[in-house]
């Protein structure tokens, strides 16, 4: 499943990402990496996911979240 599809109030573990380097890049140095927890705290309705990785909040587009698959 992709992470755009997860419901809120939920917690969800990173398997893949096909995103491209330089936004994967990113993610990485936010502390998102495979294997790491991610919960859905919110969701706006322009697309919008609040998301908590490693104890921060931030929020991601869901062009990036359809493209991070979870489990």
């Amino acid at each position: 499943m992709t992470l755009d599809r997860g419901a809120v109030g939920s917690s969800y573990t990173v398997e893949r990402m096909d995103l491209p380097a330089q936004i994967e890049h990113r993610l990485e140095a936010l502390g998102m990496t495979l294997g790491t927890k991610v919960s859905v705290l919110g969701s706006k309705d322009a697309g919008t996911l609040i998301l908590k990785v490693r104890g921060t909040r931030f929020a991601m587009g869901r062009g990036i979240t359809q493209k991070i698959e979870v489990l």
